[in-house]
Order: structure tokens, then sequence, then C-alpha cells
């Protein structure tokens, strides 16, 4: 996979420290929803069984491939 800069610096946080590439990849290649920005990105969700369910929101760029952002999305309601 492809990281921006952003992601692998906000990746540093204990918060998203734990979130894992094959998760990611999980969303990427299986959203449950995805939505288009107005500035091209791309935002995908899907659910991680080994979280409970929760839903992980990743954010691509306007390339789809690389990433900008990965994070549980404590508000997503499928």
């Amino acid at each position: 996979m492809k990281y921006t800069q952003y992601f692998l610096a906000t990746r540093k946080r204990l918060d998203r420290a734990m979130i894992r590439d094959e998760w990611i990849q999980h969303v990427i290649d299986h959203p449950m929803r995805q939505k288009i920005q107005a500035d091209g990105r791309i935002r995908r969700w899907a659910p991680i069984a080994q979280m409970h369910g929760m839903y992980l929101r990743v954010i691509l760029l306007a390339d789809g491939e690389t990433v900008h952002n990965a994070f549980f999305d404590r508000s997503y309601k499928p």
C-alpha cells in the first residue's frame, strides 16, 4: 500500500497505532459504503470483526490507492 506523510505521522498516535494494515486493505477491497468527497478523496467504511464490528473509515486520495487516513468511526451508522 501507498501512504501519505500525513497518514504515517498520525499512525503514531496511540489510538491509531493498533490499526492493522490488513484491516485497511480489507476496507479498501470490501467497503460497505463509499463516498467521494468534494476534493476527490474517497471515503470507505467496513466493519472489523476483530474489533467487535466497529467501523473503520479509510480515506484514500483521488488515485484510489494512496491511504491518507484511517480511524475507527464512532459516529458511523450503517
